[in-house]
């Protein structure tokens, strides 16, 4: 076992090397002196008394040079100037502020490199301060200039860390640790694929200017987003195979479409949800939309608001991601992932340049292969791209 010894000075002898067994208590296994100078006169000291039963006569050495510390052993042990009847002594009291505080050597270096103030009573020998009692190098920080009182182990004022931390400790809200174990399961249990297609938006643009315009009256403006949620609420009708639950004895098909939106807050996502929205005419789709978003941004969403749903959409095409791949919401099968409307010049045979301008969105469907199947995914994918590129199919 180790033994850090709380006396400050200098090692003049070593009696028994590191590694000796069978060591009797109470037995001299080293020289402490205080003075450097006095390292020399123990040179060829020798320890020949037996170890003590109860309290030995001590040895005293022959050099009239300053006797030495305390040993490192546990007392009562033989000392070069220990009274003929060694008493052990009282543990010190902790120190007052400005006091002598007991610490052992290396305990007192690492402070100093750490700049910790140290006081009080630690776990070594007699209540001395050891260097175990120090927090670890990351922990430590400058210590303030007043300390706090002492207590039952070493008080070590250490103030909170400085603003030049590396790191910080955010604490996890009960609604991110809802969502990371739902997100963790399903990535973990449920057999994900994804397909991805790129739908041609040049007529979706078109006629979203134009029923802006007239809505401009109104108060209304539909967003490229409005357009998405109607089109997977029409293509479910078309493939209903993807507007289901897997419910492990059973495959939940629904009638109607429940689409989950998700919307980021403070807090993390969340997924209101749009009722019904293959009956809901685009513009009412639009408005409960926005009421959502805005109640789930102020924390206001009831259960029954986000709870539920039978397929979900995800839209990060407003942040300019090209292209992404979404966790299912169990027990839904099917997320629609919308990445960015990026231009593209495509062969035209009739424009004069030889080309012309396109707009482009990619799209990409998670699966859950448990309930749709490939052929499926793909067939769903389809009936969205029809209604996307034909918009006016979604109003008729």
């Amino acid at each position: 076992m180790g033994f850090e010894t709380p006396e400050e000075g200098y090692l003049a002898k070593i009696l028994l090397p590191a590694g000796s067994k069978d060591v009797p208590i109470g037995k001299l296994v080293c020289v402490i002196v205080e003075n450097e100078a006095d390292v020399a006169a123990f040179k060829d000291f020798k320890d020949d008394s037996p170890a003590p039963a109860a309290a030995p006569k001590p040895a005293a050495p022959e050099p009239a040079a300053p006797a030495p510390a305390a040993p490192v052993a546990p007392p009562p042990v033989p000392s070069a100037r220990a009274p003929p009847e060694p008493a052990a002594p009282a543990p010190p009291e902790p120190a007052a502020a400005g006091g002598r505080v007991y610490a052992s050597p290396m305990a007192k270096r690492l402070a100093e490199q750490r700049n910790i103030r140290l006081q009080g009573k630690g776990s070594g020998l007699y209540g001395s301060i050891t260097s175990s009692d120090l927090p670890a190098a990351g922990a430590a920080a400058p210590a303030s200039a007043h300390g706090a009182p002492p207590s039952a182990a070493a008080s070590l004022v250490v103030p909170p860390a400085p603003s030049s931390s590396p790191y910080v400790d955010i604490p996890v809200s009960a609604m991110r640790a809802t969502i990371a174990k739902r997100l963790l399961q399903s990535k973990t249990t449920l057999p994900h694929y994804y397909l991805t297609i790129e739908v041609n938006v040049d007529k979706l643009l078109q006629e979203r200017a134009k029923f802006n315009k007239k809505l401009e009256k109104q108060g209304i403006k539909l967003s490229v987003n409005d357009f998405i949620i109607k089109a997977v609420a029409m293509a479910c009708k078309k493939v209903p195979e993807a507007n289901s639950y897997w419910m492990d004895s059973v495959i939940r098909q629904f009638t109607n479409v429940d689409v989950s939106v998700a919307v980021s807050t403070d807090k993390g996502l969340i997924t209101p949800i749009v009722f019904a929205a293959d009956q809901r005419p685009i513009t009412e789709i639009s408005q409960t939309v926005k009421a959502l978003a805005a109640k789930a941004r102020e924390g206001k969403l009831q259960p029954q608001e986000y709870q539920g749903g039978t397929i979900s959409v995800s839209n990060l095409g407003m942040f300019d991601v090209d292209q992404f791949c979404a966790i299912i919401n169990p027990p839904q099968s099917c997320i629609l992932a919308i990445g960015s409307t990026v231009e593209r010049l495509i062969p035209d045979s009739e424009s004069e340049k030889g080309f012309k301008t396109s707009s482009y969105m990619s799209v990409t469907l998670s699966c859950d292969h448990r309930v749709v199947d490939g052929a499926v995914g793909a067939k769903w994918l389809q009936a969205l791209r029809s209604h996307l590129e034909d918009p006016i199919s979604m109003i008729i």
